[in-house]
Formats: C-alpha cells, sequence, structure tokens
C-alpha cells in the first residue's frame, strides 16, 4: 500500500492542486463562489490550489462534483503518450464548452456551442483583461463589438482585445459551433506565413 515516502504518490498529490485551479479557471469561478457552491472555506481552496493543503477524499468529492468531473481526473495524472484529447464538456451562461487544451496558463482553447436563439433578450457588452479569437465552424454568430454589428458566418474569423466591449448571440434556428482562443493576459494569436519564395 502507498504511503507518504512513495514518490509516486507525492507526484500524484502534488499535481491535484494545479489541477483544481485550472478546472476553476476554465469555468470561470472565483474562489468565492466555488466556496458556496461546495461548502469548503474560501482558505482551504485557496491553499488546496497552491499545494499548502493536502488533498483528502472528503474536499475532492465536493470539488469533483462541483467541476462537474470524475474523481479520477482530480487525482490521476494525464495519460502520457496518447495524443488524443479527452474532451469532459462543461456549461458556462447556456454556452456549452469542450476545452481543448490541458495546462494551466497561457493561451486557452475551446469548442463552444451556442444553442439557437442564444441567450434571449437583450444582449450586454462586457470587458475584461484578454485577448480572444473566434473561428465560426457552423451557424451564424452575431458578434457586438464597441459600435460595431457584425455577423459571422462558417469559415470567418474575428480577434479582439476583451477590453472593448463586447457581446455575442446565436440569431439563428440552429446551434452555432466556434472554435474560441483565449490570451488571458493579453497576448495576441500569431499567424506564420510561409516565406515568400525568392526568385
Amino acid at each position: 500500500m502507498a504511503n507518504d515516502d512513495d514518490p509516486g504518490l507525492g507526484e500524484v498529490l502534488s499535481a491535484v492542486g494545479p489541477r483544481l485551479r485550472a478546472l476553476r479557471v476554465q469555468r470561470g469561478d472565483t474562489l468565492g463562489q466555488l466556496s458556496a457552491t461546495t461548502g469548503i472555506s474560501v482558505s482551504t481552496l485557496s491553499r488546496l490550489e497552491s499545494g499548502q493543503r493536502r488533498p483528502t477524499l472528503e474536499l475532492l468529492l465536493p470539488l469533483a462534483r462541483a467541476h462537474q468531473v470524475p474523481l479520477d481526473e482530480l487525482v490521476d495524472a494525464p495519460e502520457t503518450g496518447d495524443p488524443r484529447i479527452h474532451q469532459r464538456s462543461f456549461e458556462r451562461h447556456g454556452v456549452t464548452m469542450i476545452p481543448l487544451t490541458r495546462r494551466p496558463g497561457g493561451l486557452q482553447a475551446y469548442k463552444q456551442v451556442y444553442p439557437a436563439g442564444w441567450p434571449g433578450g437583450e444582449l450586454e457588452q462586457k470587458v475584461h483583461e484578454g485577448y480572444e479569437w473566434l473561428y465560426v465552424l457552423s451557424g451564424r454568430l452575431r458578434l457586438l463589438l464597441g459600435e460595431h454589428d457584425v455577423t459571422l458566418s462558417a469559415g470567418e474569423v474575428a480577434e479582439f482585445d476583451t477590453r472593448t466591449p463586447h457581446a455575442m448571440a446565436n440569431p439563428g434556428p440552429a446551434p452555432v459551433e466556434v472554435l474560441a482562443l483565449y490570451g488571458p493576459q493579453g497576448e495576441r494569436i500569431h499567424v506564420r506565413a510561409r516565406p515568400a519564395q525568392r526568385t
């Protein structure tokens, strides 16, 4: 049976904190919101995420429920040598979010599905830190960006600084599928073009 001196156990436990933080950030929750959902104090959650508190089953079970992931995703290291992405979707403000990246920090990639007629009612433009890049896979996505009001069709791309007031909607009768990249610190997407051939 594994004990505290087992290096494999130590490795697994040390990976739990960053994984918990990444899941919370992906869902857009604050420590306070997660505390209200799970009944775990903010200080305990903070110490768990920073690795200062040892994870226990009593703490991990409500966190797995809150993040809508199996318990083994919190405690097992990702499979090595397997290039497939094991997608586990979650819902945020009525939009289905499918994470395509697993590492915390840096650029994050998601497939997003906006249901027909989403969100219903009047659009409210919001601002936050970061940079966003959108590619419409199918359907039509309405994008309000400052004074601009545009509709993106399949194959069209938009990118913008999220400090610009913005809002999105699905005006169509069918769901809209979008590939989205987020740079939390305002990183722009760098596209590298093939060098021109010299004549």
